[in-house]
């Protein structure tokens, strides 16, 4: 019986045939814009705006006095004012911004019995979230253990900002490890890492964020020490007995928005 001839291999179709349609373009790089945010990062707008605030407070772009222009942030960040609104109220609810009429809002001034108070209230969230988190965690500390590691490296290289940030990352772990999040969100909402920066900025507060006094409350929560909470408490509130001296605004800071009223490129106005 004769053999049936192979089928020849099928020539693949042209691209773009006449009157087809057009092939799909590469997808080009998506610009994300001043909010810096990922596409993968589906926190909520304001939310996003929020954090752009923050850093801009921490980074020194606004000053206590200083005028946080909605208008400008929203053209700045091609949104709508909506978000930037809301993100303000919630940094007029962390007592960072006030607002009143025909002022709009601007950055208060941090005061020692201000960032003592937000200390109090992080001490008491942060000792019942080490109480919880430590039957949750059952002796598992291998993440604070890291970031413990971070945080030393961190000294050992005058790295102040590695510093806090795994210090914040550290406390950060405990709170989640708590499992409540009634809790976890009343102290994200303290805006630990903003408060620390600006304290070490504004008001020249010693850092505190050293690895020994972690490596204890990493101890404790490995054994499960019943008293890890006020051991936590303790630790939280040795940062406010820290010595502080208000730093003077200098006159290039009073100077730098221009002439009273005047909003600058930033978006931030000079307090007349």
């Amino acid at each position: 019986m004769p053999s049936t001839p192979a089928t020849p291999a099928a020539t693949p179709a042209p691209a773009g045939p006449p009157g087809g349609a057009a092939p799909v373009p590469a997808r080009p790089a998506r610009d994300h814009g001043p909010l810096g945010r990922s596409p993968l990062d589906r926190a909520p707008l304001h939310e996003q705006v929020r954090r752009f605030l923050l850093d801009g407070l921490v980074a020194g772009r606004w000053e206590p006095g200083d005028r946080i222009v909605e208008r400008r942030i929203s053209l700045e960040l091609g949104i709508s004012q909506a978000p930037v609104r809301e993100a303000l109220r919630e940094l007029e609810t962390m007592e960072l911004v006030s607002s009143a009429p025909n002022r709009g809002v601007r950055v208060r001034d941090l005061s020692l019995d201000r960032l003592r108070d937000v200390y109090l209230v992080r001490a008491a969230l942060e000792r019942r979230a080490a109480e919880l988190a430590a039957a949750r965690l059952d002796g598992e500390v291998g993440a604070l253990e890291r970031h413990l590691t971070a945080m030393t490296r961190a000294a050992e290289q005058a790295d102040l900002d590695g510093q806090i940030a795994h210090a914040v990352a550290f406390h950060r772990t405990v709170v989640r490890a708590s499992g409540n999040p009634v809790l976890i969100r009343h102290w994200e909402w303290l805006g630990v890492e903003a408060w620390t920066r600006l304290s070490l900025r504004w008001l020249r507060t010693e850092l505190h964020e050293n690895a020994e006094d972690h490596q204890a409350i990493v101890d404790g929560l490995r054994r499960r020490d019943p008293y890890i909470g006020r051991l936590m408490e303790l630790h939280v509130m040795e940062y406010a007995a820290q010595p502080t001296a208000p730093k003077p605004r200098t006159a290039h800071d009073a100077g730098a928005a221009g002439p009273a009223g005047a909003a600058g490129p930033t978006g931030r106005e000079a307090q007349p």
